[in-house]
């Protein structure tokens, strides 16, 4: 095959030849002779020789792909060896999309190296048939620009592929990233997804920098070997004329050089330049077990928010907690902002179940996000402690390992994907959750009606048909079957009634491990092990009854919700379906909302300086003043 490619070649350099010699010929011989006749002749052969070379260009495309389609075909079993031997996740974008670049890029090379050197053969011979001293002005120059490109090959194919690795990271992260953007949002995250992507920019510009600078080189090169021969030739040509050297013979050099040599080298330069580099990384990346090369930047790690690979309910970094110690932890969203969270010392033993109560935007939510890691601390720092092989309780078969998440976040808005449900459920599994464990999860966590409603846990689950509760639901039964140490709930239950949410609390604590929850309810700080009670600088930490005597927050908290004043009273909210539309009301959400509870004033409104809470039927509007206290509403 080589050796019919040269062949065919050979006519490609006829042609090249011909190009410079019949038009010196026409000129000497021909037209400044007085013999117009045999000017017109070679130029006539010049144009013979164009058609015959078009002809072996024309065959040299054949030869060229029966010298290609071997290394494609023996690419392609390649991959798919690899890919079914090694389980490669990356055997089809190599088997779609790098085969088919390697293919392409490396019948380009061969095209562009084959042309420039039976091109530059035949200019060669050629100056040398016209006068030998033209060879002395236009080869050195081209020696020097083709030795000066030769020398940038190494550099321009580790500068391309450290962009084309940095190019990929970025596109790897966006890819992640973009479709988590309501996750992102709802656990906090925007912060650290923005470094994440900020450093995979720099260091996609870093590497487009260098690429740059070295490029720089390519264009030297070019002017060096297909530019400056002919500003010699017309600088020499004085004293080329009083040598010997013909006038046909000097016009038919620059028609040498500016025609044949400079689109030549040229296109070795661009060709070679570029697709050579290219062509090199995606063989290194089709070899097995190569490694990144050396400048490449390295991954960042950041949480996965494709729904066909992240936790959906938030980050789960590896690594088992035994207990969360915060020490001195401080938090503000901004360097000239007020601290949410201002030199906070707590530890969280395992095993806890620790609720979180204080008034609305007082740092509930952004405390959970620096348990999970979300948010990084301003001051001080969170400990998480590592059980090393310490099962949760309950599930013995299954201990915590770096496979496992664990810490898992909740978050008021649940996701849910598009998928069975027993995918959704077991997404923070490595491996399909066992039917009878999914099932036995299912009615620990009171989703049984759910489950029967869908069609079971093959059915086909559409997010947009459920209701904010039937997702809450899902989200925390995957929670539940994470097996993660720690549970962090920030307002996790909050579209599900009183007597639901309950159940799912106590469902999480009797699986063992440690609950933190962000109550929606002061019922679940009833329920708790440990209070923390978050007022600014005035936060408490304790068991209920330490609380009702040191904490006037939490004792004007506990009272409002009780019907009849007494402190430690349980609020009597009549229970209402977790999934379905309720009869009576909940504690206000926005208008219009999906659970078809309106923030409306109803009958038997308690009040706090904080919250109003509605627990009659929702509809029966009060006027202002007409509270059980006799207290107005206060604008709320």
């Amino acid at each position: 095959m080589v050796g019919r490619l040269a062949a065919w070649s050979v006519l490609e350099t006829a042609q090249t030849f011909l190009t410079g010699y019949a038009l010196a010929r026409a000129l000497d011989a021909g037209f400044l002779a007085g013999r117009v006749d045999v000017g017109l002749g070679w130029l006539a052969a010049a144009a013979v020789a164009v058609i015959v070379g078009a002809y072996g260009t024309g065959r040299v495309y054949g030869a060229v792909a029966a010298l290609v389609e071997p290394l494609r075909d023996r690419l392609v079993r390649h991959v798919v060896e690899r890919g079914v031997r090694d389980a490669d996740r990356g055997a089809l974008s190599r088997l779609t999309q790098q085969v088919e670049i390697a293919r392409d890029t490396f019948a380009g090379l061969v095209m562009v190296s084959r042309s420039f050197v039976f091109t530059a053969a035949g200019a060669l011979i050629g100056l040398f048939s016209l006068a030998p001293p033209l060879l002395l002005v236009v080869a050195p120059p081209l020696a020097a620009g083709v030795g000066l490109f030769a020398l940038t090959l190494r550099p321009l194919t580790r500068r391309q592929e450290a962009f084309l690795v940095a190019d990929e990271e970025l596109a790897s992260q966006l890819g992640a990233a973009c479709p988590g953007l309501r996750d992102i949002t709802a656990a906090g995250a925007e912060d650290r997804i923005a470094a994440d992507t900020g450093a995979r920019i720099a260091a996609e510009e870093r590497a487009a920098r260098s690429l740059a600078r070295w490029g720089v080189l390519r264009v030297v090169a070019l002017a060096i070997g297909g530019q400056l021969p002919i500003v010699l030739l017309l600088a020499t040509a004085p004293w080329l004329l009083t040598h010997g050297v013909t006038p046909g013979a000097l016009v038919g050099a620059l028609a040498y050089v500016t025609q044949s040599l400079l689109p030549a080298l040229q296109n070795l330069i661009h060709g070679l330049g570029t697709s050579g580099s290219r062509l090199a990384v995606v063989l290194r990346r089709l070899a097995p077990d190569t490694p990144a090369p050396p400048n490449a930047p390295a991954p960042v790690s950041v949480p996965a928010a494709d729904p066909d690979t992240a936790p959906a309910t938030g980050f789960a970094p590896p690594g088992p907690p035994a207990a969360i110690t915060l020490s001195s932890l401080t938090f503000a969203y901004g360097p000239a902002s007020e601290p949410v969270i201002d030199d906070l010392d707590l530890s969280v033993p395992h095993g806890t179940h620790l609720a979180i109560v204080g008034p609305s935007g007082i740092g509930k939510s952004t405390l959970t996000a620096l348990m999970a890691g979300l948010l990084a601390p301003t001051g001080g720092c969170v400990d998480a402690r590592p059980a090393l092989d310490r099962p949760v309780s309950g599930h013995p078969r299954h201990p915590v390992h770096p496979g496992r998440p664990d810490r898992v976040l909740i978050p008021q808005e649940a996701y849910v994907f598009t998928g069975t449900l027993a995918e959704n459920l077991g997404q923070l599994r490595p491996t399909p959750v066992p039917e009878r464990e999914l099932l036995a999860a299912v009615e620990a966590l009171g989703m049984s009606a759910l489950l029967d409603r869908l069609g079971g846990p093959t059915a086909e689950v559409d997010p947009g048909a459920l209701s904010s509760g039937e997702r809450q639901l899902i989200a925390l039964t995957r929670a539940y079957l994470a097996h993660a140490p720690l549970a962090l709930l920030d307002e996790a239950t909050c579209h599900l009634d009183p007597a639901a949410e309950e159940r799912v609390e106590r469902a999480f604590v009797r699986r063992g491990g440690t609950l933190v929850v962000v109550a929606h309810r002061i019922s679940s700080a009833l329920r708790a092990d440990r209070v923390l009670v978050m007022d600014g600088r005035r936060t408490e930490y304790g068991g209920h009854d330490e609380l009702m005597e040191r904490s006037p927050l939490y004792r004007d908290l506990v009272g409002a919700w009780s019907p009849t004043g007494e402190a430690t009273a349980v609020p009597a909210i009549p229970a209402v379906p977790a999934v379905h539309r309720p009869e009576g009301s909940q504690p206000a959400l926005p208008l219009r909302d999906p659970d078809g509870v309106d923030a409306v004033a109803g009958t038997g409104l308690p009040r706090d300086r904080r919250h109003v809470v509605a627990y009659g039927p929702v509809g029966q509007m009060k006027a202002s003043g007409d509270l059980r206290d006799g207290g107005a509403l206060g604008g709320q």
